[in-house]
This record gives structure tokens, sequence and C-alpha cells, in this order.
């Protein structure tokens, strides 16, 4: 099984955060926590990690569950 470099996460502006931020009830709720994905160093590696992951719940990389769903099919269809 190939090693996964997570490294990243030590230079994320969410490291030492409240995670609960990151898991908020619903969509409407994420503001907080996209605008501080918004500002963050490793924000596209984040996102690349959640889309390959197929995390589902959380915001990764400044997105949504639902908005990382839109990702994933727009890929597929360009392909």
């Amino acid at each position: 099984m190939a090693r996964v470099d997570l490294a990243w996460r030590h230079k994320g502006a969410c490291n030492g955060l409240d995670p609960t931020v990151f898991f908020p009830d619903s969509e409407e709720d994420s503001a907080e926590a996209k605008a501080i994905c918004a500002e963050c160093p490793v924000r596209v590696t984040c996102l690349e990690h959640a889309l390959m992951s197929r995390e589902r719940d959380g915001i990764w990389g400044g997105t949504t569950e639902k908005e990382r769903r839109r990702i994933l099919r727009h890929r597929g269809k360009s392909a």
C-alpha cells in the first residue's frame, strides 16, 4: 500500500483550531471555516486530499461535501 504524505496538515490555517468549526451542522454554517481556508497556504493540497480520499464530512480546502461532489463530477466529464 502506498504511503500518503500528510505533513502538509501541520501548515494548515486550521491547525490547532477547534475542529468543530470545520464540521458545521449545515452548508449554510460553513462561512467561518471557508474564511479560514481562504487564507490557508495549503488549501489546494487539502482540497486535492479530500477529493482523492472522497471525504464526505467537513470543510476541506474551502469546500463543502456538495461542492466537492460537483468538482468530481466536472472532472469526470472532462477526463
